[in-house]
């Protein structure tokens, strides 16, 4: 199989466990990056260019593209995909990942659990927002963050007025949700390929915050979803149309409870806390996928 793999960095952990793991099956990889691939279309006729030289024949793309270049990384997955390469996750499921608020309106309309949420616009409506929410804590998080940046926890109502106000005036797109105190700081990420959890790691947060992404102190360890999360987990990537992604949820008193669907999942910390060879998982899949008539 002749694979491509969109990234901006062949050094990463991820993407260069990706290469090992194609090569060691015995299949041609290359690393492009996104940037760097420019596009002609025409009605019916569609090619690629990367640092001069055409871009043809790949059976499969698997995009690691960071939330930085979504716009323009997904047009060029697309172009991928309108060339004939599969790809575990197209671009339009990419983008609705990336848009947390669209993720979270697909989500509830598919009636997974979730924390409950709130959405607006106009500074007049601040107090009638918040309102609808219930009291604080309440998250606030950025509506395109990622690995816990722009993700707030505020414990009095006249700070969510506050953040709320500040990023209103920063133009800033944002979402207001729930604070599920059972959870403790911890979140259970589960790494689904395909139609299973494939591994499954508990994320605390480091005792200062309440965020427990690795990037930001956490700490990891691996875990073993129940049956009802791994469900959940699977029926999450299933609804955004991801067939590799990191379900993020918490367990509160209700049940499991969605917080975010990640289309490039890091596998450093997942595969070194899980012992799971994350990335071969991600290439069988693929291969499966990949064949004719896959």
């Amino acid at each position: 199989m002749k694979l491509a793999i969109l990234s901006r960095n062949s050094k990463l952990y991820s993407t260069r466990r990706l290469v090992e793991a194609a090569r060691e099956r015995g299949h041609s990889v290359r690393v492009l990056d996104p940037l760097r691939c420019y596009m002609r279309i025409e009605s019916g006729a569609f090619a690629m260019r990367y640092k001069g030289s055409p871009v043809s024949g790949y059976q499969a793309v698997i995009p690691r593209i960071g939330a930085s270049v979504t716009r323009y990384g997904t047009a060029v997955l697309r172009q991928f995909e309108l060339m004939g390469s599969y790809s575990p996750n197209p671009a339009d499921a990419v983008l609705r990942a990336r848009d947390k608020l669209r993720a979270h309106q697909l989500l509830a309309a598919a009636g997974l659990g979730m924390p409950a949420t709130v959405f607006g616009d106009n500074p007049d409506d601040t107090a009638d927002l918040l309102a609808m929410l219930g009291p604080p804590p309440h998250v606030i998080k950025l509506n395109e963050g990622s690995q816990g940046a722009g993700v707030m926890l505020t414990e009095k109502l006249s700070a969510s007025r506050g953040v709320v106000e500040a990023l209103r005036g920063l133009y800033a797109q944002f979402l207001v949700q729930e604070f599920v105190a059972e959870a403790k700081g911890a979140d259970l990420r589960c790494l689904v390929v395909g139609d299973r959890v494939v591994a499954g790691m508990r994320r605390k947060a480091p005792r200062d915050d309440f965020r427990s992404n690795l990037h930001r102190g956490g700490t990891a360890r691996a875990a073993r979803p129940t049956r009802a999360e791994q469900q959940l987990a699977v029926r999450a990537a299933s609804v955004l149309g991801l067939e590799v992604a990191g379900v993020d949820m918490v367990r509160s008193a209700s049940g499991p409870l969605v917080l975010e669907v990640n289309a490039s999942p890091g596998l450093e910390g997942i595969e070194e806390a899980c012992g799971v060879d994350i990335a071969g998982a991600i290439i069988r899949h693929v291969e499966l996928r990949a064949r004719p008539g896959g």
